[in-house]
C-alpha cells in the first residue's frame, strides 16, 4: 500500500498539472540550456524561498491584500482584469469571481516559479510579457484621476508589496527561514528592475519603510472593503483559495501594523492566534515535507548541474545561510 505522503505527493502533482503548469507554464524552459544557471542559480536565496510553493502562494495572496490599498490598483484590477465578479451584462457586481482570481494567482505563480528557475531566456522572456502588459493597463479613476502601469511610483509600490509579501510569508511559515532575509530581498531586486523599476528597496527595512511611505496616498476602497473581512462570510471558495476568508485573514493577519489598522483587521485573542497561525504553519509544511519542490526546481538544478563536474546533488533545496528557529519566528510575529 502507498505510504500517506506519497498518495498526497501524487494528487498535488496531478492537480497542479491539471489547475496550473498545463495553462500556465506553456513554453517555459526549466530543463535547458544546459549550464545556464538563469538569474540566479542554485546557491541563491531566491531559489531556496521559491522552492517552498506553498509558502510563495500565500506570500502572493499577503501582496496582493496590501498592493489593493492602492486606490489606483484597485481600479486596475476592476477594469482590466477578471478578479471582479460580472453579472451578465459585464458589470462588476462588487464580490470576487473565484474562477478570475484562480487564473490571475496562476499567471502569478508561473511569472515567479520562471524567473527563479527558467532558463536566463525564459526569465527574460516572461519579463518582457509582464512589461508589455502592463504598457496596456491605463485609464481613470472614478474621482477623475488617472492610473498608469508604467508610472514609476507605482511600479515601486508595487515591487515592494511583491517581495515583502514572499519574504514575510518566508519568514513566518517556511519551517527553516532565513536568517539572513536581507540576501532575498537583495538579489530580488534583478526581478523588479528587469519589469522597468526604478530605485528599488533592496533590504527588509527599505521595504518596510517604502510601503509605509506611501500611506498618505492609500485607501480603502468600495471595491477593496467589499471583498474582505466579514463581508465575504458566505463565500463559496474552498479554504485555500483566493477570496475564502481564511485566505483573507492569512493575509490580513501578515501585514504591517498600520496596514491592519487601515484595513480594520482586528486580530483574534492572543491563545486563538497562536493556535490559528500554528495550524496554518503546520498545514503549509506538511504539505511541503509531502510533495517536496516542484518538477521545474528538479529540472532547473539537473540543467545547471549538467554545465559543471559535479553530479547533481540531493533534489532536496539547502538553505544559502543559517535559519531561523521556530521560537525566533514566533517572537518576530
Amino acid at each position: 500500500m502507498p505510504s500517506k505522503s506519497n498518495i498526497i505527493a501524487t494528487k498535488f502533482e496531478e492537480a497542479f498539472d491539471a489547475d496550473i503548469r498545463s495553462k500556465f507554464f506553456k513554453g517555459l524552459d526549466f530543463a535547458g540550456p544546459e549550464g545556464d544557471p538563469g538569474w540566479f542559480g542554485p546557491g541563491s536565496a531566491v531559489w531556496y524561498v521559491h522552492s517552498h510553493l506553498p509558502t510563495l502562494i500565500l506570500g502572493l495572496v499577503g501582496a496582493a491584500y496590501i498592493e489593493g490599498l492602492d486606490p489606483s490598483i484597485s481600479w486596475m484590477a476592476y477594469d482590466h482584469s477578471r478578479i471582479p465578479e460580472r453579472d451578465k451584462n459585464g458589470i462588476p457586481t462588487g464580490n470576487v469571481d473565484a474562477h478570475g482570481a484562480t487564473v490571475r494567482l496562476g499567471h502569478s505563480v508561473s511569472f515567479f516559479i520562471g524567473t527563479a528557475y527558467g532558463s536566463t531566456e525564459t526569465a527574460e522572456r516572461l519579463a518582457r510579457t509582464v512589461r508589455a502588459m502592463h504598457h496596456t493597463v491605463k485609464g481613470t479613476r472614478p474621482d477623475g484621476l488617472a492610473y498608469d502601469a508604467d508610472d514609476p511610483d507605482w511600479l515601486r509600490w508595487n515591487y515592494a508589496t511583491v517581495v515583502w509579501g514572499l519574504a514575510t510569508a518566508h519568514e513566518r511559515y517556511h519551517r527553516r527561514p532565513l536568517r539572513d532575509i536581507d540576501r532575498y530581498y537583495r538579489e530580488f531586486v534583478r526581478v523588479g528592475e528587469a519589469l522597468g523599476g526604478t530605485d528599488l528597496p533592496a533590504t527588509k527595512a527599505e521595504t518596510l519603510d517604502c510601503l509605509e511611505s506611501y500611506l498618505p496616498r492609500l485607501a480603502v476602497t468600495p471595491i477593496k472593503a467589499f471583498a474582505t473581512g466579514p463581508n465575504l462570510r458566505g463565500s463559496e471558495a474552498k479554504p485555500w483559495e483566493p477570496g475564502s476568508p481564511f485566505m483573507d485573514w492569512a493575509a490580513r493577519d501578515m501585514l504591517p501594523e498600520w496596514a491592519r489598522k487601515l484595513a480594520m483587521y482586528q486580530p483574534p485573542n492572543p491563545i486563538a492566534l497562536r493556535a490559528r497561525r500554528a495550524a496554518l504553519w503546520t498545514a503549509i509544511n506538511g504539505l511541503y515535507e509531502a510533495t517536496g519542490p516542484i518538477r521545474e526546481f528538479r529540472e532547473a538544478k539537473a540543467r545547471v548541474a549538467k554545465g559543471t563536474s559535479e553530479p547533481v546533488a540531493s533534489t532536496a533545496p539547502t538553505a544559502p545561510d543559517p535559519v531561523l528557529t521556530r521560537d525566533e519566528v514566533e517572537a518576530m510575529a
